[in-house]
């Protein structure tokens, strides 16, 4: 099943949570009306 969805520039990104190192969980719906900035990086150790 696929679960890409296409944004467009100057769109809201949906609600959504993921999880973090240590066990945290990152929810955008707590960054609502603030500036947010997410970067996505592999581990060190991953073969990307």
């Amino acid at each position: 099943m696929d679960h890409t969805k296409t944004l467009r520039v100057g769109s809201r990104a949906p609600a959504f949570s993921l999880p973090t190192t240590g066990d945290g969980t990152a929810d955008l719906q707590a960054h609502r009306g603030h500036r947010l900035v997410l970067v996505f990086f592999p581990l060190a150790w991953t073969p990307v």
